[in-house]
């Protein structure tokens, strides 16, 4: 490698992550032609609008109006994807360019959640680089973390805070005891989340995310398909302060595991016990935790997102390029990635904490009670709380150890029953 040859990068997508891919290799340019042992320049761009002033002086670069064109510009080595979307001109854009024999790397969790498998196998047979660490957690080198760092240890279970939007409504209702509604509407004034925020607070985001490094730490094939999502619109204030007054915070957490049943792999809002490293994640930050059968527990932990991280991550995977240091995608030969069978979650054991909103009135806990005993449910604690504004009543429960399959059978006893007004909400304990 001629170390005066520079990494010629074509970028597609000038937004936030973009903008701050060229701020950041500008700032650090120096720095970054030492580590990478050459230079690294960017010399095509694509986006929508032209005409936008983005604060950065675009005409150094080319200007491909056609961001799918990128893959055929021929001064480029590598492109970058930045543009979203899991399928469309990005999947495209991503096929094109390997089959062009050139490197690409992404922040496109949602492509890969789709579409690893695909890319990976067509990286491999193009011998070209597939690099994603923006895709998952941000600035968090958690994918070379598990796909280098722990390359020699057996995985017993990856997990964490996947959503930077999720963790700052629950630490915001956690910190001044107000409701979803409100706090969502102050992070969409503050940018933490969308207009439409459904991928965000119903899971689909963290599930992408979490598919990724289940593929990468356990060797199967990414499988978005097979993860149980569950978000936290339905939680309200009365369930942050119950988890306190027992000793939890509450997380919405990505757990992956393997076991003999198959593959697991859920994303579901837990109460996380206080003196667990996960409690303590707050505000839009982004934290996992791997736990090797050599090296113990791994905790990552850092912005999740924004234009810094983001960026930051994304440059370390040209310099990593510009190296000749690239490896397969998901940390082996995709020939050698297996088919896990989807776990059973039903045969999964452990405690849960049960929120129901009642009427006020004579036989509704005892009916509770039935329903959970008929169902083999043992409760460890039943707490009720007084008449709300509109008449109903709190009532959590928290459950001894059991299977999983029992709660639910529980649930369903109750399903339709004229006691409740509006679905209980079931939330796990992590041990």
């Amino acid at each position: 490698m001629d170390t005066n040859t520079p990494l010629r990068v074509a970028l597609a997508g000038l937004g936030t992550v973009g903008g701050g891919v060229i701020r950041l290799l500008d700032a650090n340019r120096d720095l970054i032609t030492r580590r990478a042992g050459r230079p690294i320049e960017v010399v095509a761009v694509s986006a929508r609008d032209r005409s936008k002033d983005r604060g950065i002086d675009l005409t150094r670069f080319a200007w491909v109006d056609d961001t799918r064109e990128l893959a055929g510009y021929e001064g480029a080595d590598v492109v970058v994807e930045l543009i979203g979307g899991s399928d469309g001109p990005a999947l495209t854009l991503a096929r094109a360019t390997l089959a062009a024999s050139k490197g690409f790397v992404t922040a496109n969790k949602a492509m890969l959640a789709h579409h690893g498998l695909e890319l990976a196998q067509a990286a491999e047979d193009a011998r070209m680089p597939l690099k994603f660490e923006a895709a998952v957690a941000g600035g968090i080198p958690v994918i070379k973390g598990l796909r280098e760092g722990a390359a020699a240890n057996a995985i017993g279970r990856v997990y964490g805070i996947l959503n930077g939007t999720c963790n700052f409504i629950l630490s915001k209702m956690e910190a001044e005891g107000r409701d979803f509604a409100e706090v969502l509407a102050e992070a969409q004034a503050l940018g933490y989340a969308e207009s439409d925020p459904s991928f965000d607070i119903d899971g689909v985001d963290a599930a992408h995310k979490l598919s990724i490094l289940a593929s990468i730490a356990f060797g199967t094939r990414p499988a978005f398909g097979d993860v149980s999502a569950t978000g936290v619109r339905h939680i309200i204030a009365a369930d942050i302060a119950e988890a306190a007054a027992l000793g939890y915070k509450v997380r919405l957490v990505g757990i992956a595991e393997e076991g003999p049943g198959g593959l697991f792999q859920r994303v579901h809002p837990h109460l996380v016990p206080i003196d667990h490293p996960l409690a303590h994640v707050t505000g839009s930050l982004n934290a996992v935790v791997a736990e090797g059968n050599f090296v113990g527990r791994l905790f990552f932990q850092g912005a999740g997102a924004g234009e810094g991280p983001t960026a930051s991550a994304v440059v370390a995977d040209l310099i990593d390029i510009a190296r000749g240091e690239y490896g397969p995608p998901y940390a082996m030969p995709a020939a050698a990635l297996v088919a896990a069978p989807r776990a059973d979650s039903g045969e999964r054991r452990g405690r849960a904490y049960l929120r129901f909103t009642v009427q006020d009135k004579v036989g509704v806990l005892a009916e509770i009670a039935a329903a959970m005993r008929d169902a083999g449910v043992s409760i460890e604690s039943l707490i009720q709380r007084g008449v709300t504004t509109d008449g109903s009543v709190i009532v959590a429960i928290v459950t001894h150890e059991g299977p999983e399959r029992s709660v639910a059978h529980a649930l369903e006893k109750l399903r339709g029953s004229q006691s409740l007004a509006g679905q209980p909400l079931w939330m796990h304990i992590l041990a």
